[in-house]
């Protein structure tokens, strides 16, 4: 998502694997000044690519395991709703929240699909 809460790029991944295996194709290619995620995506190697690579803040809040957390900027990560309220409006599109589709190819069409109609409004 940019900054008005707009989709910038889906990427698909098999259920069993974590969500921050596939981060970096997430951002790869891309400009952006933070990097707002949830705390499923606390890793030190991420946060280390997109400090390093991309010099960009990450706002990340911490695991709460963490031995030493990290600070984060707590004003900035309220941002990241516009994440959650795309993928609540996107869910009023059946086919793409129930996964009707069968392959990956045509599942990630209706999510394109729907992105445009959110990119059209």
């Amino acid at each position: 998502m940019d900054g008005l809460g707009n989709p910038v790029r889906f990427v698909l991944s098999p259920g069993q694997a974590a969500d921050v295996t596939n981060a970096p194709s997430l951002v790869e290619g891309l400009e952006f000044e933070a990097l707002l995620a949830d705390k499923g995506y606390d890793a030190d190697w991420l946060i280390d690519l997109v400090e390093v690579a991309h010099h960009a803040e990450v706002v990340i809040p911490p695991r709460k395991n963490r031995k030493n957390p990290r600070e984060y900027d707590k004003h900035t990560y309220k941002q990241r709703n516009l994440v959650e309220r795309f993928i609540g409006w996107a869910k009023h599109f059946r086919r793409a929240a129930t996964r009707y589709e069968k392959t990956a190819r045509n599942f990630l069409a209706i999510w394109n699909f729907v992105a445009i109609i959110k990119l059209l409004k």
